[in-house]
């Protein structure tokens, strides 16, 4: 009997996925992948291109943080950009606009110009990246809201665009390793540049970027009333910020520790069996039923992030390392996925990519000033204390999480799509209740104005 429940749980899982495949046509999941593996390349490689050129740990770690802070910075504006303009032509010019800033920067470092040059054209190179992920999940979410799906098959999308997010950062370390072996970083860069101008012109152009265009009454709306989010979205992008200072910190600690042991060279591998582990239990999270809410959900990742990441702080042997990041991994992808399900749940329709841009834009950038923050931690009181500071985010995570409740806006899903567990009350203890000048005009409160049409 329990054989038969795991396999027709099984069968669903794979209805799902193939139904959200159907959804998007197969050209488009594997166009989003390859345009969104130069942004892992660019940031894994960084440190290592501009350490080779210019002989400096320190001035290779200063242009990655300004990198990621370009991006950082940048990203809400592209999303703002594609829920006004459309996704097409933002996309066709900031793939063509990253393209050569990529081309500029590994020109830059190759030149070993100045610092001041180098940080400039590394700002440029982040700022410029066309955010194919969070717009990929801004796609897919509006295609399969507009067909009536549920919350069961937006979950699975959502799962399956995280999945595709980790095995990026498996395969840009990878694919920056295999040029440096084959005679210099700058190779990858090169690659990269080629990608994000090939697949991410593919992505702008794909069919879906018209479809899931939002409604032309909701775009005029969201942009004349200049209402303001509802505030459950920044409780959500604290949780997400919280998530990326642990895995900054757990970088630094990794990078630190296997220095400390002497196998410096296998800090790329430990990454990737981290990431490996992430992306089988981003997949698996559309196998979860429906009665396990959001709300559950989130507080169960968080838990499971701060109980799972103790272990690092006294781990001192590779063996260990391998073995203990291998079950962390498990928890990085359903926290990503919740926190970008319920940043859908929370935002309105017509701002559904600046919602995921920023979403994404809060959890790169607490990662990224955490390296810089996590590292100088490590060198002064190793590795222990930079996984340390990880755990403490993590229990500060799991605290919001604990006692925040997250609510659906007004214009998202439709009552009869949530879950029974999604059903979540708008209280942070009382500091989170919506504000009288964050009334939504009557308009946007009713179905008819919510853009969000099955």
């Amino acid at each position: 009997m329990a054989d038969k429940e795991r396999n027709t749980g099984a069968r669903a899982t794979l209805d799902a996925y193939r139904q959200v495949v159907a959804l998007t046509g197969t050209a488009l999941p594997v166009v989003s992948f390859l345009g969104r593996l130069p942004v892992a390349v660019i940031q894994f490689g960084s440190v290592l291109l501009v350490s080779r050129t210019s002989g400096s740990i320190a001035t290779g770690g200063a242009v990655a943080c300004a990198l990621a802070l370009g991006q950082v910075t940048a990203g809400p504006f592209v999303g703002r950009l594609a829920d006004r303009r459309g996704q097409r032509p933002v996309v066709l010019a900031f793939a063509a606009l990253n393209a050569l800033c990529v081309a500029a920067y590994t020109l830059g470092a190759l030149l070993d110009l100045p610092t001041p040059a180098l940080l400039l054209l590394g700002a440029l190179a982040g700022a410029s990246v066309p955010g194919i992920g969070p717009l990929a999940r801004a796609r897919v979410v509006r295609l399969a809201r507009r067909r009536g799906a549920d919350g069961r098959l937006v979950g699975t999308a959502l799962s399956l665009e995280s999945t595709m997010d980790e095995l990026s950062f498996v395969l840009g370390p990878a694919l920056v390793g295999l040029a440096a072996l084959a005679g210099h970083p700058a190779y990858a860069f090169a690659v990269a540049a080629l990608l994000v101008a090939v697949c991410g012109t593919a992505f702008a152009l794909h069919p879906t970027a018209r479809a899931a265009r939002p409604d032309g009454a909701a775009v005029p709306r969201a942009r004349r009333s200049g209402e303001r989010l509802p505030r459950e979205v920044y409780v959500v992008r604290t949780g997400l910020v919280l998530l990326g200072v642990l895995l900054g910190a757990c970088g630094a600690g990794i990078t630190s520790l296997t220095e400390e042991l002497g196998a410096e060279g296998e800090a790329g591998l430990v990454y990737a069996a981290m990431g490996v582990m992430s992306a089988v239990a981003g997949l698996a999270m559309a196998a979860l039923p429906d009665r396990f809410g959001l709300n559950a959900r989130w507080r169960a990742a968080t838990a499971a992030a701060a109980l799972l990441s103790l272990p690092l702080v006294w781990t001192h042997s590779m063996a260990a390392l391998y073995a203990v990041v291998t079950v962390f991994g498990a928890v990085y992808a359903p926290n990503l996925i919740t926190g970008f399900a319920l940043t859908e749940r929370a935002v309105p329709q017509a701002r559904l990519a600046e919602g995921m841009t920023f979403a994404a834009s809060a959890f790169v950038g607490g990662q990224a000033v955490t390296l810089a923050v996590a590292g100088r931690l490590a060198e002064t009181h190793g590795a222990a204390a930079a996984f340390a500071l990880g755990s403490a985010a993590a229990a500060v995570a799991f605290a919001v999480a604990l006692i925040a409740r997250p609510g659906t806006y007004e214009g998202g899903a439709p009552e009869a799509t949530r879950a029974p567990g999604d059903t979540l009350t708008r209280t942070l203890d009382d500091t989170l209740t919506r504000a009288p000048d964050d009334a939504l005009t009557p308009d946007a409160a009713t179905p008819s104005g919510s853009g969000r049409r099955g």
